[in-house]
């Protein structure tokens, strides 16, 4: 059988599977690849990679790599070690959905005394996704280790893409090729992480943004997790992951049942573009993504901690007067809180800065026309704090001792069904009280030694990131007009999982313009653009000092979801009128930024970065050229655009901010346009693109396409 079945749910083509049923034990996976949309995915006859891959690898069917469930139980007599090796047995095959859209199988192995279910659901854009159920039907206690989902991919994928990263540095990509062997890629902060791996893909030799066959895999999990790639000398090469389990910390007793989280899988034939175009659409047709994306102020690196009512004011008119939607006030407004040593944990406004409370500011805000937003930190506290004098032990710890300080915080055990209540008591107190639109939700440190008082210090992040997901559906089922931003140190908490709730990304604490180009350049191979939160910050950053032209920043944020972090009483009348002429821009190009296809066409200098946006109908496009630094030469760079109609003609328009004149030693441009008034066909487009000459360093020239 091939899954999925029926009629594709959209014209993309679909990540498909297909299973062979016959025996009785699991289905095999005999192929995985892309099938038509649109069409019927019946009477495709394939060719299996050979013997098949189990859709769970068991060693009881001659499998000698990493086993894709691990664990073992303890007999009521005190014996370990039992069932560590199962092979289950086929009870039921159920074509579940629309249109066969999902799949659930369902097995068990009664010498094990467990039982396995199977889902499989094929996903708005093509995207796949799957999860394992694991349930003790027998007596005695399992302790599981892990449970992966895993599936064979195609034998011409032999590179493999993954991101590293660090704090103001998310998403750097790392390549490799693939050998023989197990490579993992493990989470253990409790949270993605600055670091994340985010996704694994394999690809065809050379695979890039534009070119190649790739297959990825993502786990959509906020805590723990495991993406991983093996391949040895009997099998095919498989690709999977899920949760990351510490010792212990998912024993199931009888009847008891864990769900691994959902592993999604998407493939394209055309590049790391196509994949990211399957991500995207998928995210698009999520419940929670936002129809209509603000243009965001945040006072943070405006007043830090300084929260002076008169000059918030004056940054809230100025804020108006260039045409921003949202007015964000960030961290030091509570209890206590005159810097980042105290009073997290107490989530009450703090009378002595706002003796009248936070209704004048809001007042002031929405009576400019702008939405008032509130950061929030629930999941941690200071130990200088009213909330941590009076419960120590609220604090994830693996016993009486306190885990190491980072950034002068411990986490506290959401497991803990009072710390639940309260922080629920608490936020939902405060977005009752006052007319708030929107809250960033911050999480500024890793989960280390999170073990949970009430379980004697037992591992508790499975239990901490299914109670931070209860609490934030809580709240927000309390609140359904709020919009929520995860923020994690920046970019720490990035995954489907936190995606299907909020509806904008903190992408990186990083501001600098020129460090944010690669930065959300890959955040993007993941998260939509209108996701992806970028702010135009001051002209010096205070990440990294470097000063910048305002039209670099503003050009900059202009692809993601476009904001404001700086002082505007600081700026000057002509850069506030320069700033509203971007916010103005933003406004006129949001519908085309937030809902078309991301390109990132390849640059013969490596000087020059580009990339755009081209409407999904391909009636339009925009392109951006960045140059990042000085060209070794000055031959200019062709600017390609994939994604146009071939047969349409389109004419190509000057965008902005540069003067096109401002270019030495090549030869300048017409001022109206790289092409004033010229069509040029889509197909010549794609194939030579446009041409730029050698531009000014940290500059962006955009180039607006519309088909005639």
């Amino acid at each position: 059988m091939l899954f999925p079945l029926g009629t594709a749910p959209g014209p993309h083509p679909r990540l498909a599977l297909e299973l062979d049923t016959a025996g009785d034990g699991l289905p095999v996976v005999l192929w995985t690849g892309l099938v038509p949309g649109a069409a019927s995915t019946t009477g495709l006859p394939r060719v299996p990679y050979g013997p098949g891959m189990p859709l769970l690898g068991e060693h009881a069917h001659g499998l000698f790599t990493r086993p894709h469930l691990r664990g073992h139980r303890l007999g009521e007599d005190g014996s370990t070690g039992r069932g560590w090796s199962t092979r289950f047995v086929l009870e039921d095959v159920a074509e579940v959905g629309d249109h066969g859209t999902a799949l659930r199988i369902a097995a068990h192995d009664r010498q094990a005394g467990l039982g396995l279910v199977t889902e499989l659901e094929s996903v708005p854009g093509g995207a796949l996704r799957v999860r394992h159920t694991l349930t003790n039907t027998g007596a005695g206690r399992y302790l599981l280790e892990g449970l992966e989902v895993v599936l064979p991919v195609d034998d011409r994928c032999v590179e493999s893409l993954d991101f590293t990263g660090r704090h103001e540095r998310e998403r750097t990509p790392q390549r490799r090729t693939v050998t023989d062997g197990l490579w993992l890629r493990e989470s253990r902060a409790g949270r993605p992480g600055l670091d994340a791996a985010t996704m694994l893909v394999l690809g065809t030799p050379g695979f890039s943004p534009t070119a190649g066959a790739v297959v990825a895999a993502h786990v959509a999990w906020s805590g723990n997790s495991v993406l991983r790639v093996e391949r040895d000398a009997a099998t095919a090469t498989t690709l999977g992951g899920g949760e990351l389990l510490q010792p212990g910390e998912v024993a199931l007793a009888t009847g008891e049942a864990y769900t691994t989280p959902w592993v999604c899988f998407a493939a394209a034939d055309d590049g790391l573009d196509g994949l990211a175009a399957v991500w995207h659409a998928w995210q698009r047709a999520l419940p929670a993504h936002p129809e209509h994306q603000p243009v965001v102020l945040n006072v943070w690196e405006a007043v830090y901690f300084d929260h002076d009512l008169e000059r918030l004011h004056g940054i809230a008119e100025r804020a108006a007067r260039v045409g921003v939607e949202r007015f964000v006030l960030d961290d030091g407004w509570f209890r206590g809180r005159r810097d980042d040593t105290a009073g997290l944990g107490d989530w009450w406004v703090d009378e002595e800065v706002w003796p009248d409370g936070l209704d004048p500011l809001i007042d002031r805000v929405r009576g400019l026309g702008m939405e008032f937003g509130l950061w929030f930190e629930p999941e941690m506290v200071n130990p200088d704090s009213d909330l941590y004098r009076a419960h120590p032990d609220w604090v994830l710890a693996t016993g009486d001792r306190v885990p190491l300080l980072h950034r002068h915080q411990l986490v506290l055990d959401l497991t803990r069904p009072e710390v639940f209540d309260h922080l629920l008591e608490r936020v939902d107190a405060v977005l009752s009280a006052h007319p708030i639109g929107y809250v960033k939700w911050d999480h500024n440190r890793d989960l280390l030694e999170a073990g949970s008082g009430p379980r004697g210090g037992a591992p508790a992040v499975h239990e901490q990131t299914t109670a931070f997901y209860r609490l934030l559906d809580e709240l927000r089922a309390r609140h359904p007009r709020v919009a929520w931003e995860s923020c994690a140190s920046g970019g720490g908490r990035i995954d489907l999982g936190v995606l299907e709730r909020v509806q904008r990304v903190w992408t990186s604490d990083m501001t600098d313009a020129l460090a944010r180009q690669q930065i959300q350049r890959w955040t993007t191979q993941l998260l939509a653009p209108e996701y992806v939160g970028a702010h135009v910050s001051s002209p010096t950053s205070h990440t990294t000092g470097r000063t910048l032209p305002l039209d670099f920043r503003a050009a900059t944020a202009l692809f993601g979801a476009f904001g404001i972090e700086w002082d505007l009483t600081r700026a000057g009348e002509d850069d506030l009128d320069r700033l509203a002429d971007w916010v103005a821009r933003f406004k006129r190009l949001r519908p085309l930024l937030h809902s078309g296809r991301v390109v990132r066409p390849e640059s013969a200098d490596p000087a020059v970065l580009l990339h755009g946006v081209v409407a999904a109908d391909r009636s339009e496009a925009l392109m951006a050229h960045v140059q990042l630094e000085e060209s070794a030469h000055n031959r200019g760079v062709a600017v390609r655009v994939p994604g146009l109609d071939p047969d349409a003609t389109y004419h190509l328009a000057w965008e902005g901010p540069v003067e096109l004149t401002h270019v030495s030693m090549s030869a300048p441009l017409p001022p109206d346009g790289p092409t004033d008034g010229v069509a040029v066909a889509g197909r010549v487009l794609a194939d030579r693109g446009f041409w730029l000459p050698r531009r000014r360093p940290e500059t962006v020239t955009l180039v607006r396409l519309t088909r005639a």
